[in-house]
């Protein structure tokens, strides 16, 4: 990796209307209405509620890892980690801004992975903060240009072991992929199969970012009661990829004042998210 080159490079900023359609359109592209729970207030117009997860796509120029400034092999690019902090509640009809600013870079050495860390901000046009974001992009076979090996930050959640407190099991669509890949997404590592099997993946696979809003789902009905305004934070490490189709189970830990959650596919047994931190409103 061309760590010069990453420093002068500015992501570009953006805005976005959080409407009633983008807002459907988000619900639909994470799975709302597929399974047996009522979601009817993610999805119709009255009294229509807006997925606290939709700040990860609004402001956003969408993959900028892509962008050919960077030089980026971006097809064996993953998503490693995602947090979302909301300040206040995403409003219908609200016009919203992002920013984009790389922090700190990691290198685990010649052959082996760089990391980058990204932090965006989602704003007001009077620039009141509504969300912040972190995001830790894993480029494979981009290390050895001398950086520190660890990315500074907090240590990896423990989570505990014990059966989980409660679980959620919600299905993804064959064409999941398609359709979150509306919202603004639009590698076609999500689409199409001579990509994915560039970056070595048997088929397309389902965004990490849409499995957290799967996720998301999962912990406004286990946590919320439903009320989706009320989950004001999640953070969480990808682990694996979900294809498309897909049962994702979430369980979750209370822990104090704490909600852990981890997402696996039980039909193959394996973890697709862990160490996942929520945070609820008045938990």
């Amino acid at each position: 990796m061309n760590l010069d080159r990453l420093r002068g490079f500015a992501v570009p900023a953006a805005e976005d209307i959080c409407d009633p359609r983008s807002a459907i359109l988000y619900a639909l592209g994470v799975g709302a209405g597929l399974g047996a729970i009522d979601e009817q207030h993610l999805l119709f117009e009255r009294d229509l509620e807006v997925l606290p997860t939709m700040a990860l796509v609004l402001g956003t120029p969408g993959f900028w890892p892509m962008a050919g400034e960077l030089g980026w092999d971006w097809p064996r690019i993953l998503h490693g980690e995602q947090s979302l902090r909301l300040l206040r509640p995403l409003e219908l009809g609200q016009l919203v801004h992002g920013r984009i600013e790389i922090g700190d870079v990691a290198d685990k050495g010649p052959g082996k992975a760089a990391l980058v860390r990204a932090k965006r901000t989602l704003m007001t046009p009077t620039d009141l903060v509504i969300a912040e974001m972190e995001e830790i992009w894993v480029l494979r076979g981009a290390g050895g240009f001398g950086g520190p090996r660890d990315l500074p930050g907090q240590m990896a959640t423990t989570m505990p072991d014990e059966p989980a407190h409660a679980l959620l099991d919600l299905p993804t669509a064959i064409n999941q992929a398609l359709l979150y890949r509306l919202t603004g997404d639009r590698n076609p590592l999500h689409v199409d199969a001579g990509t994915a099997a560039s970056a070595g993946f048997d088929r397309p696979v389902l965004h990490g970012l849409a499995t957290m809003g799967l996720v998301s789902r999962a912990l406004v009905h286990l946590c919320c009661g439903g009320q989706a305004a009320l989950l004001t934070g999640m953070s969480a490490r990808f682990t694996a990829p979900v294809w498309p189709g897909e049962t994702v189970r979430t369980e979750i830990w209370r822990d104090g004042d704490n909600i852990l959650f981890r997402a696996s596919i039980s039909d193959r047994s394996v973890v697709v998210m862990d160490g996942g931190r929520a945070c609820v409103a008045g938990f």
